[in-house]
């Protein structure tokens, strides 16, 4: 039986529930269980994938290409685990869930009503997914953490509270548990407890009792106001937990631990009542190990790296979320303390040294100062023109560059535009007049539907011959494919690639299984220029950095540092990805000449109608079938 862990939180949003859900997670993992996690988001939105990053932060994908909360990113960092798209449950997911049975029927004409059928719904996902196996075990998890977003409380979130209300009778008291994070704030030097003895008040009235409480205070937590907390909400002062600021959230699963999380637990849910082999007690302690030693050395970093994120959505930095988390690991690994400069990309434009030259200065400023640039993901034309400039900058000046997804498109514009002097290249997404359009937008991709029609998901990139000496693939362990997340609609016109090849200096080294689509570029005489079509941060793990965020670290340290760290992964790198996820799902070439050819080529695995083979392959296999019977 699954053992579940509710994470929720009152008095205000955004109050950390995230980390601390991850925490209590990672700890429990460190303890030999096998954990998963569930987000709950009361929005109306199907998934994150319409929304702005500016909105809510990140859009996170998943291998099975869902577009989700940005928290999912957190539990798989921590958890060293996989998930796919129903472990976000949304409103809107859940409402689909049941009209859609509504309509085909299958209530049998009873009247469809909040409750008991979209809580029903609700308890029946919850526990449907907390089964799937999500790790390298292969294995149903033994402990599940769910994640309600919002505060208790809100009117969005009610027929949720409602759902796990009756969820934890259905599995039992001792398999259900609830953690419940509150703030301390300080007022006039006093740490108050009011807010959270309202918010418990409110949880209580609602049906729910929290085993225990995380006060989030800017400072530790006073012993009197643990005793105030403990008295006021019926608990005992064992059951409230200080989560006070720290240097880094990573230090917050020792915070947790210190205090006797997976002890208390371990009783509470009869966990030791859990099997856990000697594998996995024993892959435990060294999590344990390594997570601590990590937290300790990222204390003791004297030296620093300095470098710049150029992007369009900087007002708020949750849009670069796990960019910035797999800039951190990279560091820590290459035993750095990360600076990080923040620069919109609209600063850098001419435009903007006549419309307010201070932040045209010193967004230069920064670029020029920088030992490493990073251009990441976005979507529409503002700021690209800045984007460009930062990349022709970074090749100009040997600066180390890392181009992401849109930053991998800007990188080939500006080549095409400063090397191979095509006048006006751009992008058919930027501008439907360039004489250029050395990226333009994916045949098969929906242009009337914006949910979920992009290229997502988990997919593969073949090293092309003669690579054996590219960075990138060093990185990637000196492997013939890597595996990276997809999120795009616009790709390098494959028309175009031999024009951009030719003047020598870049290359392709990475194309999709066919070779018709560029996934990877790599420029010469650069210590080191590379960019990727794919989100390579969506698979950065704290102990098992991004290798395209390593090179860049790396590299803005020195040519000493990025040797050192191309050998190391050269004879070391493990993929984050469990063998069962690296699979492509079976497609039709779209190019003249990719046209069929086959998918399963350097051991890449197409999931399909046929196992080994794609759709070409099927359809002339039905064709011969039906010549056959006419015969």
């Amino acid at each position: 039986m699954v053992k579940y862990i509710l994470v929720c939180g009152g008095v205000i949003s955004g109050i950390g529930k995230g980390v601390i859900a991850s925490s209590t997670g990672l700890l429990l993992k460190t303890a030999g269980y096998k954990v998963t996690a569930i987000k709950i988001d009361p929005y109306m939105n199907i998934d994150a994938g319409t929304m702005a990053p500016t909105e809510h932060g990140e859009v996170y994908v998943l291998n099975d290409g869902g577009e989700t909360d940005l928290d999912l990113g957190n539990y798989e960092r921590y958890l060293n685990v996989s998930l796919g798209r129903d472990n976000n449950v949304t409103t809107g997911k859940v409402y689909q869930h049941v009209i859609e049975r509504e309509r085909k029927g299958d209530y049998l004409g009873k009247t469809v009503q909040i409750i008991p059928h979209l809580t029903n719904a609700i308890q029946d996902w919850i526990e449907r997914v907390s089964k799937v196996p999500v790790d390298e075990t292969g294995e149903e998890p033994d402990v599940c953490i769910v994640e309600l977003g919002g505060t208790v409380g809100d009117i969005e979130s009610a027929p949720f509270v409602e759902a796990m209300r009756q969820f934890q009778f259905r599995v039992g008291h001792d398999n259900f548990a609830l953690i419940h994070v509150s703030l301390i704030p300080v007022i006039g030097g006093e740490q108050k407890t009011k807010p959270t003895q309202a918010g418990i008040r409110d949880l209580r009235g609602l049906g729910l009792l929290p085993d225990l409480i995380a006060c989030r205070c800017e400072h530790p937590l006073l012993t009197s106001t643990m005793e105030k907390v403990s008295m006021f909400c019926h608990v005992s002062p064992k059951q409230v937990l200080g989560v006070h600021n720290v240097s880094s959230t990573y230090h917050v699963p020792l915070l947790l631990r210190e205090q006797g999380l997976v002890d208390y637990f371990r009783d509470r849910l009869n966990l030791k009542d859990v099997p856990v082999t000697d594998k996995l007690r024993a892959a435990g302690d060294d999590l344990m190990s390594r997570w601590r030693s990590m937290c300790l050395g990222a204390e003791r970093l004297f030296d620093s790296v300095s470098i710049v994120l150029v992007g369009k959505y900087t007002s708020l930095h949750d849009s670069y979320m796990s960019v910035v988390k797999s800039l951190e690991h990279a560091s820590m690994r290459c035993g750095r303390r990360l600076e990080l400069q923040w620069v919109d990309s609209e600063d850098l434009e001419e435009g903007m040294e006549t419309k307010d030259p201070v932040k045209y200065h010193h967004a230069w400023s920064a670029v020029c100062s920088a030992k490493g640039i990073i251009v990441p993901g976005g979507f529409g034309h503002r700021g690209t023109e800045g984007m460009i400039a930062a990349v022709q900058w970074a090749r100009e000046k040997k600066v180390p560059f890392l181009g992401i997804c849109l930053g991998f498109q800007v990188a080939v514009i500006e080549w095409a535009r400063n090397v191979c002097g095509l006048d006006g290249a751009n992008s058919s997404e930027l501008s439907t007049a360039t004489e250029h359009p050395v990226i333009c937008f994916m045949p098969e991709i929906s242009k009337t539907h914006m949910g979920g029609t992009m290229r997502l998901g988990l997919r593969p990139t073949v090293f092309e011959a003669g690579t054996e000496g590219s960075k990138l693939r060093r990185l990637y362990g000196s492997r013939d494919v890597a595996w990276e997340r997809h999120r795009h609609r616009y790709e390098v016109e494959p028309r175009y690639v031999d024009r951009l090849e030719a003047q020598g200096g870049l290359r392709f080294v990475g194309k999709d299984e066919r070779g018709e689509r560029m996934q990877m570029l790599e420029v010469d005489d650069h210590p080191y220029f590379v960019a990727l079509q794919a989100h390579p941060e969506f698979c950065s793990r704290p102990l098992n950095p991004s290798p395209p965020f390593l090179g860049l670290i790396a590299a803005a340290c020195g040519d000493a540092v990025l040797t050192e760290q191309l050998a190391a992964n050269e004879a070391g790198y493990v993929a984050p990805h469990p063998e069962s996820a690296k699979v492509v799902p079976a497609s039709e070439g779209v190019t003249e000449s990719a046209k069929g050819k086959r998918q399963d080529v350097s051991g890449v695995r197409v999931r399909g109608d046929n196992a080994g083979g794609d759709l070409e392959h099927v359809r002339d296999g039905v064709e011969k079938v039906m010549t056959n019977g006419e015969a």
